[in-house]
């Protein structure tokens, strides 16, 4: 087939490499360059890097805003037969999709965890398995009719980072998988259940903060569902310290809210009496580190305490 590939970031790189070596790419469409780093130097999007390495020849779009007038007919008039939108960022208007066949990868078992930070949400919520869904572009976001699904178990230490290439890896074959049967024509779309949305809203750095007067379990779930951005960061004997990882939470023994009871096993204290196990973490201005190597590097003696808390509105 012939594909125009919309998408910005790296989650849509393994299937348009897929795509770049079982069919035509006829056109990439991409953000614009943004400023990235300390220089604030401008800087391509992972894709559109990916397609200057990789796709010589094939033009590449950086619209500002892909539905002005210029924009729109510029990448309508590229040669396809199918468009594959994967985290493109930018909405897509019906006058642009007109007479298009058009599908968009979202990373969630759709109705479930619309919008911006699917993966997140899913680990933030306790999911025990998420996926991905292969849909039609629609109005309202991510409402489109589901081509395809697939599926894959959170596993408890699994953190929304390494998730994200997972569920990326994913990728390509439902992709594939979706372009075979429309060129069968056997594909079965599906109108999603309305009644099962929940919204997946964009992060910030706002939530990088853990409760520890919550149980570990929902401890747990915050600092592997925000690694690696916007991350948790706690207060180690006057200094910020990042949680990267926990693993599942167990009981624990007498102490306040937040004290290491076990240094040698990373066990922090929490609400009704559990214990949460720090598996990874990060020192300011430190590589990341397991927690034995930082348990070992400090010297943790048997009264240590890690300051955490919702901060006031």
């Amino acid at each position: 087939m012939r594909v125009v590939f919309l998408g910005s970031g790296a989650f849509g790189l393994p299937t348009l490499s897929h795509l770049a070596r079982t069919h035509r790419i006829t056109g990439v469409v991409t953000q614009p360059d943004r400023p990235a780093g300390r220089g604030v130097k401008l800087s391509p999007t992972p894709v559109a890097a990916w397609a200057d390495a990789h796709l010589p020849g094939v033009p590449v779009f950086k619209p500002e805003r892909i539905n002005t007038s210029g924009d729109l007919e510029t990448v309508r008039a590229l040669d396809a037969d199918v468009w594959v939108v994967i985290a493109f960022g930018q909405k897509l208007s019906k006058a642009l999709l007109k007479d298009r066949f058009a599908i968009n990868l979202h990373a969630s078992l759709l109705p479930r965890w619309r919008g911006a930070a699917p993966i997140n949400a899913a680990i933030l919520a306790g999911d025990a398995r998420t996926g991905n869904s292969v849909i039609t572009l629609a109005e309202r976001m991510d409402a489109g009719l589901v081509l395809g699904t697939s599926e894959r178990a959170i596993e408890p230490a699994v953190t929304a980072g390494e998730l994200h290439d997972l569920l990326a890896a994913d990728g390509p074959e439902l992709v594939e998988n979706v372009l075979r049967a429309q060129a069968c024509g056997t594909l079965n779309p599906l109108v999603q259940d309305e009644s099962l949305v929940t919204l997946a809203p964009k992060l910030s750095r706002a939530d990088a903060w853990v409760d520890f007067s919550q149980p570990a379990e929902e401890c747990r779930r915050r600092i592997n569902g925000l690694s690696p951005w916007p991350g948790v960061t706690v207060e180690f004997r006057g200094q910020p310290l990042k949680l990267l990882r926990a693993g599942p939470s167990r009981d624990a023994g007498p102490g306040a809210v937040g004290d290491i009871i076990d240094p040698a096993q990373g066990i922090v204290r929490c609400g009704g009496g559990t214990g949460l196990a720090l598996l990874e973490v990060q020192p300011a201005g430190k590589r990341p580190t397991l927690w034995r190597d930082f348990a070992n590097g400090h010297r943790l003696g048997p009264e240590e305490r890690l300051g955490g808390g919702k901060p006031a509105c």
